[in-house]
């Protein structure tokens, strides 16, 4: 049986659709649903129950962005990602998440604050990433992911300078994310977090997640390519801001 309390759903809901509008192409705002959820359970449960919904929401996108992914990042980045899911996985106990939240926030806002300074004065002229970055910031992507459950941030601080047309940038955070939830599910499965109630969960959610993929499809597909760009640089400050206080309050 799925879970019953109506509170549960009051959190459930609204997370379900920002993972949704994330999937669909408004990276970084997905991170806000595990603070969400974290409000009515343990965080490592909510993972549990929220990652057969991604693995469901990564397969919707990866079919409408199919065409349009950039192969060099992902081949660059998504080893980089497993071993930091492995890194993650090896040393979560040891890790203060409040300590990784508050590191990754920085970087996030200082990033983020400097090219939107910089889209005031001039265009940003694209850059090639280099690929022992790609393989670092993948690693950091797919141990923050593991950890705290907030990946966009790196991944965007090595894809985002290289001003990929918009449906490509989109489309290779689906396809790389999409690839970190399968390498982590083993981990889920080991920790014997894939429980029937929570299973059950998930699917009574399943519906709200796969329409709230397509609807953050079809709002990405209606927003200009520089005005997409202000809005992920502006969600990825914002993101930052939380993870910031998310760690010094798990630190004080």
């Amino acid at each position: 049986m799925p879970i019953d309390d109506p509170i549960f759903y009051l959190a459930a809901i609204p997370a379900v659709i920002l993972v949704g509008l994330a999937k669909g192409g408004f990276a970084g705002v997905g991170v806000l649903a595990m603070p969400l959820l974290a409000l009515v359970m343990s965080p490592i449960r909510a993972a549990s129950i929220m990652l057969p919904l991604l693995i469901v929401q990564d397969a919707i996108s990866v079919w409408f962005y199919r065409h349009t992914f950039d192969r060099r990042n992902l081949a660059i980045m998504v080893p980089g990602a497993a071993i930091g899911i492995a890194l993650g996985y090896v040393f979560a106990s040891y890790v203060s998440d409040a300590a990784i939240e508050l590191a990754v926030g920085a970087i996030a806002v200082a990033f983020a604050a400097r090219h939107l300074l910089h889209l005031r004065k001039t265009d940003i002229a694209p850059t090639r990433g280099h690929p022992v970055l790609g393989v670092f910031w993948g690693g950091v992507a797919g141990f923050v992911s593991m950890i705290a459950n907030a990946g966009a941030p790196p991944f965007q601080v090595y894809v985002l300078p290289q001003r990929l047309a918009r449906d490509v940038f989109v489309g290779t955070g689906v396809f790389f994310f999409a690839a970190v939830n399968w390498i982590k599910t083993p981990a889920f499965f080991a920790l014997g977090l894939f429980t029937r109630e929570n299973l059950a969960t998930s699917l009574v959610l399943l519906p709200l997640a796969a329409f709230a993929t397509w609807l953050g499809v079809w709002l990405v597909r209606r927003v200009s390519v520089e005005r997409f760009y202000k809005i992920i640089y502006l969600t990825m400050a914002g993101v930052g801001l939380k993870l910031i206080y998310d760690g010094l309050r798990g630190l004080i």
